[in-house]
């Protein structure tokens, strides 16, 4: 569906699957896909007030109790594949 409301807007509706926009996406040049990015990570974009808590609290907890933290190599052996 294509909707012109003015010279200054359009409004495309197309229906696609996930992979399909995958595969479009995959067309796009290096430069365009950064552009893309900064759309879609937009630093406006608010993060929840509970978000932010959750990342304080463990802040938080890190600097009260730092021997509990463990080194990423340290860490990342003990994930399993």
């Amino acid at each position: 569906m294509l909707n012109l409301n003015n010279m200054n807007n359009l409004h495309v509706n197309i229906n696609l699957s996930f992979q399909q926009l995958v595969e479009v996406v995959k067309q796009l040049s290096p430069s365009e896909k950064l552009k893309l990015n900064d759309v879609i990570w937009d630093e406006s974009a608010e993060i929840p007030a509970e978000h932010q808590k959750l990342v304080l609290d463990r802040i938080k907890v890190r600097k009260a109790n730092p021997s509990r933290m463990l080194d990423w190599d340290e860490a990342s052996k003990t994930l399993k594949p």
